[in-house]
C-alpha cells in the first residue's frame, strides 16, 4: 500500500533541494546535472540514508519518463536542414567514436588481463551516452549554435550506432562461448532497432497531422505528451527500444508537422521536473562501495573510453572536415553515461551470468564518475567552443 505521507514528503523535497542545487549551479561552474547527482548519493544509502525505500519503488517509471521526453527532444533536433548541413559531420563523428571507443576500451582491458569476452562486451558498452544530461547542460547553458547543435544530432544517432555494436559484440561473444541462439540474439537486436523506428513513424504520421490545431501552430501539453507516452507505451508492449522510438517520433514530427511553429514548447516545458527528480534519485541509487569492489579496473575502464572518446573525435572530425571547435572540445562533451549503458550491462549479465561479476561493478562504478564529471566537461565544452550564452542574446535580438 503506498504511503501518501512518505510520497508527498520525498516528492516535495526533492524538488525544493533540487531548486536549491539549481541556484548553486547557476553562482557556480558545476553544472545543475552534477550538483543533482550529488545530492542524490548524500541524501541515498550511500550518505544520509534519507529516501524512503517507496523512493526506489517508483524510481524506474519516472526515469524512463524522463528518458522517453528527452528522447522525443533529441528527434526533434534532426530536421532535414539540420542534416543537410551537419549530417556528415554528426554521421562520421559518431561512427568513428564508437568503432575507436570499442577498439581502444577492448585492447587495453584485454592487456591488463581480462577475458576476450567480457573486454569485448565492456567495449561495447563504453559506446553509449546520456542524453538526458547533455541535453539539459545545453538548455541550462542557453547554448545555440553549429557546435551544441551537432552535439545533439550526435547524442541522437550515437546510441543508435552503439545498439548495432552491442547486438553484434553479443553475437561474437556467444559465439566464443558455443552458446546457442545467435540468430535469435540478432533478430532481436533487429527487432528492438527497426521495430522502434517503425513504430515511431507509425505514431509520428499522426501526431503530426493532428497536433496544434486545438491551438493553432502549437501543440498543447495534453496532445504532446499524449502521443509521446503513447508512443513509450507501445514500444514497452512489442518490447523495441523505448528511447529510439521517441527520438523517431521527435524526428518525423518535426520534418512533417509543417502548421507547427513550436513543436516541442509543449514538452520543454513540462520535463524539467521529471529530470530533477530523474537525476537525484539516480544519486540516490548510486552506492559508492561498488567503486571499492571493482578495484583497479573500473579506472583503467574511465580512461579508455576518455582516450576512445578523444581520438574517435579527432579522426572523425578531421575526416568530416568539421569546424576547429568541433574538433577541438567535442569529446569532452561526449562524457556523460548512465541508463543506456546501465540497460546494456543488465542485458549482457542475463545472457551470461558467469560474466556478472565482472561487469557489473565496472559498469556501475563507471557510471558514477560520468556521471559526476561528465556534465562539467560537457559544459566546459559549451562554453569554450563558444555556443554558451548565445540562445540568451539570439532571443534579446529577436
Amino acid at each position: 500500500m503506498v504511503n501518501f505521507a512518505e510520497f508527498f514528503l520525498t516528492l516535495g523535497g526533492i524538488f525544493l533541494l533540487a531548486l536549491l542545487t539549481d541556484l548553486i549551479g547557476r553562482k557556480t561552474f558545476l553544472p545543475r546535472v552534477s550538483l543533482l547527482i550529488l545530492l542524490g548519493v548524500i541524501i541515498g544509502p550511500s550518505g544520509l540514508d534519507i529516501v524512503p525505500v517507496n523512493g526506489y519503488a517508483w524510481f524506474p517509471a519516472v526515469a524512463d519518463m524522463a528518458l522517453v521526453m528527452i528522447g522525443f527532444l533529441v528527434g526533434g533536433q534532426l530536421t532535414t536542414a539540420f542534416l543537410r548541413s551537419s549530417g556528415k559531420e554528426v554521421l562520421h563523428i559518431s561512427l568513428t567514436m564508437v568503432i575507436i571507443t570499442i577498439v581502444i576500451v577492448t585492447a587495453g582491458l584485454m592487456f591488463l588481463g581480462m577475458p576476450l569476452e567480457a573486454a569485448l562486451l565492456l567495449g561495447a558498452i563504453a559506446t553509449s551516452t546520456d542524453p538526458a544530461a547533455t541535453v539539459d547542460v545545453v538548455s541550462e547553458t542557453n547554448a545555440k549554435g553549429a557546435f551544441s547543435n551537432t552535439l545533439i544530432g550526435i547524442v541522437g544517432v550515437d546510441d543508435l550506432w552503439g545498439i548495432i555494436f552491442f547486438t553484434l559484440v553479443l553475437s561474437l561473444v556467444m559465439a566464443f562461448t558455443h552458446a546457442q541462439g545467435i540468430a535469435a540474439i540478432v533478430a532481436t537486436g533487429l527487432w528492438d532497432m527497426g521495430g522502434a523506428i517503425v513504430l515511431g513513424i507509425s505514431v509520428g504520421l499522426p501526431m503530426a497531422f493532428l497536433t496544434g490545431r486545438v491551438r493553432s501552430g502549437e501543440p498543447t501539453q495534453v496532445e504532446a505528451l499524449g502521443f509521446v507516452f503513447l508512443c513509450a507505451g507501445l514500444a514497452f508492449r512489442l518490447e523495441v527500444s523505448f528511447l529510439l522510438s521517441a527520438m523517431t517520433l521527435g524526428a518525423v514530427v518535426t520534418n512533417l508537422a509543417s502548421h507547427h511553429n513550436r513543436p516541442f514548447h509543449a514538452i520543454e516545458g513540462i520535463e524539467w521536473p521529471f529530470l530533477a527528480l530523474f537525476f537525484v534519485l539516480s544519486g540516490a541509487s548510486l552506492r559508492l562501495e561498488t567503486l571499492l569492489s571493482a578495484g583497479h579496473i573500473f579506472i583503467l575502464y574511465v580512461m579508455l573510453r576518455i582516450i576512445g572518446r578523444f581520438f574517435g573525435v579527432k579522426l572523425g572530425a578531421a575526416y568530416s572536415h568539421a569546424a576547429p571547435n568541433i574538433s577541438r572540445y567535442m569529446w569532452q562533451a561526449l562524457l556523460p553515461q548512465a541508463g543506456v549503458a546501465l540497460g546494456m550491462a543488465l542485458f549482457a549479465c542475463q545472457r551470461f551470468p558467469h560474466l556478472q561479476a565482472t561487469i557489473m561493478p565496472v559498469v556501475i562504478s563507471g557510471t558514477i564518475i560520468f556521471e559526476l564529471i561528465g556534465p562539467i566537461m560537457t559544459k566546459h565544452a559549451l562554453v569554450y567552443s563558444g555556443d554558451a550564452g548565445q540562445g540568451e542574446r539570439k532571443e534579446a535580438r529577436d
